[in-house]
């Protein structure tokens, strides 16, 4: 595996914890809850946009973004 891709994996992976911390929700199920609102997908399409933001405002973009598709966590 090349090592940009080991970066955006542990980006994803500190995103992910952060998120669940913002929410209250656990590792597993911020994962689930960003997953299944295309967040992945959308998190390594916009990638290099991304990483150049504090972890805050990626969370609230995400947190966004989940919204826009349909979750139901309250910003």
């Amino acid at each position: 595996m090349s090592e940009q891709n080991l970066s955006k994996i542990g980006f994803l992976v500190a995103l992910i914890n952060e998120f669940g911390k913002r929410f209250g929700l656990t590792d597993k199920q911020s994962y689930d809850y960003i997953s299944r609102y295309g967040g992945i997908e959308m998190f390594l399409q916009h990638y290099n946009i991304l990483h150049t933001l504090s972890f805050h405002d990626m969370v609230e973009g995400m947190a966004s973004y989940c919204n826009r598709q349909g979750g139901e966590l309250t910003l």
